[in-house]
């Protein structure tokens, strides 16, 4: 099971950020950064608003739930895709699902 911590690690790398910048995000200096991700300290409200206003899932930060989409958010192209998607064979969407893991996984660059 995935905790604060580590779901923060992970919308860090998601946005493609360091650990100094996410901090200044949040208003938090690197230290206190490297300890919410640690899980030795949680996060408080100004922290977790200053981030979201970054772009990070705070949905997802706390409770491991993606913030759902609205369909109007979605541009022509995007809803486009989806459309298709949802339309594939299961066998179809694992492979999709593979290949979009494998293309947005930074750890290997």
């Amino acid at each position: 099971m995935k905790y604060v911590g580590a779901r923060l690690r992970e919308e860090r790398k998601t946005l493609n950020l360091t650990q100094h910048d996410f901090a200044a995000l949040g208003g938090v200096e690197s230290n206190a950064q490297a300890h919410y991700e640690s899980g030795t300290r949680q996060p408080r409200a100004s922290y977790l608003i200053g981030i979201a206003g970054g772009g990070a899932d705070i949905l997802y930060v706390l409770l491991g739930v993606r913030t759902p989409l609205e369909e109007s958010s979605l541009s022509l192209c995007e809803a486009k895709v989806i459309k298709h998607y949802r339309s594939l064979a299961q066998q179809d969407k694992g492979a999709i699902s593979q290949l979009s893991e494998s293309l947005s996984d930074c750890s290997q660059s």
